[in-house]
């Protein structure tokens, strides 16, 4: 071939290749303005997921939000492990009368063993395994998370000493540490922004369901055996009937977290980062003091409505035992049967609430929902221990839990939104663990302390009861308020950058 023909046969194809370009850009430029989302999408390189200018993600095939059906379906499984998680976090209540004689120990010594030692380790593990939770798989965390404290619960059941009790506890806070900081993170990406609550609520009501299951099961177990009676069993000799309680509810655990197996990890909405990537705890923090006013106000608000939650479910069965004479079956049948219904009716129909008055419209409809129900806890709670009646202090405990109930969907999915999505399982980690230093720590024993030392008289617990919600439930519907100002300037304007 002459260098003529190579000259023009190179001509024509540069001729080509620039018609070609220039075609391609004019067809991208038509397909860009008729649906840039998709186009931004399909550019993207595999298995990345694209923002927008807007910080938005894209909707696609890979990207689309999950049926309604596989997103309930998740969040009725997330339930079943909050429930048993209160189960075997709950159940001490009921039994703090036979530990108590068995071990001869205080009032105060039995609150710091429901509260202090659950929070110990939680307060040194939260905030490590949220920070895994915010760039790992979720779904494991909280697989490993069920399987950690049914074998700690099981110990439970098994040691001799008031020590070992409390160190086998420690193992049961360590173990539920990973749960919810993964599952509202799990939650926030299987659930669109306007069903978030009621999502979150439905998860919330394993928090009343466990809280009755317990109940229920150790009300049966004590009247087919009585707590303080002694049973031998095959390898573990001579078992008190209280630490069959805590044998008979290891057990399940280890099947549930073989169910958490099955949900499918969702795809993380809302960030740009990539895979794996690790936010800087200064960059947390900076997030947290531009919106401080709203998550102060929102996390103490509702750390003082769990100080009031566990400072009396703490104390409610040794209540109606001391006052009115009830036996530990009377109780786990009666206590039990109203926390099932009312505390997960309220918390059901609360999330749902919250979120139809925001898919109405209403900008602040989550926490909204949740001013009516710390409104409505502070006469209910101040006044339940000092009825003469004991069924009038059991309807008052009913109203109680419902509205307690009530307010979780709402307050949580209002925390979420307002934070970017690789900070969620570190927030929710730090909630937990400001609600429960300040509540499930505090809150048992600060009733224990004015039994112990103030009236220096057990008999004066319901007293003890009604001073200590006096004091805590209105500080917490100041919070809140202070915390919805909070959020309405954060919701309203745009410090929280790109989610």
């Amino acid at each position: 071939m002459t260098n003529l023909s190579l000259t023009r046969l190179w001509n024509a194809l540069r001729f080509a290749d620039r018609t070609y370009r220039l075609l391609d850009r004019t067809t991208l430029s038509c397909v860009l303005a008729l649906n840039k989302e998709r186009v931004c999408a399909l550019l993207q390189p595999p298995g990345s997921i694209s923002v927008l200018s807007d910080g938005r993600v894209p909707a696609t095939a890979e990207t689309a939000w999950p049926t309604r059906g596989a997103a309930w379906k998740v969040a009725v499984i997330l339930m079943l492990a909050n429930t048993l998680a209160f189960v075997d976090r709950q159940a001490l209540a009921l039994l703090v009368e036979p530990i108590k004689r068995d071990f001869d120990v205080s009032d105060t010594s039995m609150s710091l063993l429901y509260g202090l030692s659950f929070t110990l380790f939680y307060v040194l593990l939260g905030i490590p395994i949220a920070r895994i939770a915010d760039r790992a798989n979720r779904r494991n965390i909280a697989a490993l998370s069920v399987f950690a404290w049914s074998a700690a619960t099981t110990v439970c059941g098994m040691v001799r000493t008031f020590p070992l009790l409390f160190a086998a506890r420690v193992g049961v806070g360590a173990g539920e540490a990973g749960l919810g900081p993964a599952a509202y993170s799990i939650l926030s990406d299987y659930f669109q922004p306007k069903r978030l609550a009621g999502a979150i609520g439905v998860y919330q009501m394993g928090t009343y369901l466990g809280g009755a299951v317990a109940l229920l099961l150790g009300g049966l177990l004590a009247s087919a055996i009585p707590t303080g009676s002694t049973i031998i069993m095959p390898l573990l000799g001579a078992v008190r009937g209280w630490q069959l309680v805590f044998l008979g509810l290891g057990a399940p655990g280890l099947l549930l977290g073989l169910l958490m197996l099955r949900i499918k990890e969702p795809i993380r909405r809302d960030t740009g980062e990539a895979t794996g990537q690790v936010l800087p705890l200064t960059q947390f923090f900076a997030h947290l003091l531009t919106q401080r006013r709203a998550y102060l106000g929102i996390g103490f608000a509702f750390a003082l409505m769990i100080f009031v939650g566990n400072g009396t479910g703490a104390w409610i069965p040794a209540f109606f035992q001391r006052q009115f004479g009830w036996s530990t079956a009377e109780v786990g049948l009666r206590y039990g049967t109203v926390v099932f219904i009312f505390g997960t009716a309220g918390a059901f129909i609360g999330g749902h609430f919250a979120s139809w008055l925001s898919a109405r419209g209403h900008r602040h409809g989550n926490l909204g929902a949740a001013l009516l129900g710390f409104s409505a806890l502070i006469p209910l709670t101040i006044a339940f221990p000092l009825m003469a009646n004991p069924w009038v202090s059991l309807a008052l405990i009913a109203a109680m839990n419902f509205f307690a109930g009530f307010n979780f969907g709402g307050g949580l999915a209002a925390l979420q939104e307002m934070t970017p999505n690789r900070m969620r399982a570190l927030v929710a980690s730090a909630y937990m663990l400001l609600i429960n230093l300040i509540g499930g720590t505090l809150g048992p024993t600060a009733v224990a302390l004015i039994t112990d030392h103030w009236y220096a008289d057990p008999q004066r617990l319901p007293q003890a009861i009604s001073i200590t919600c006096a004091i805590a439930s209105p500080l917490a519907l100041i919070c809140l308020l202070i915390g919805m100002a909070g959020h309405r300037i954060s919701t309203s304007s745009s410090i929280a950058g790109p989610r």
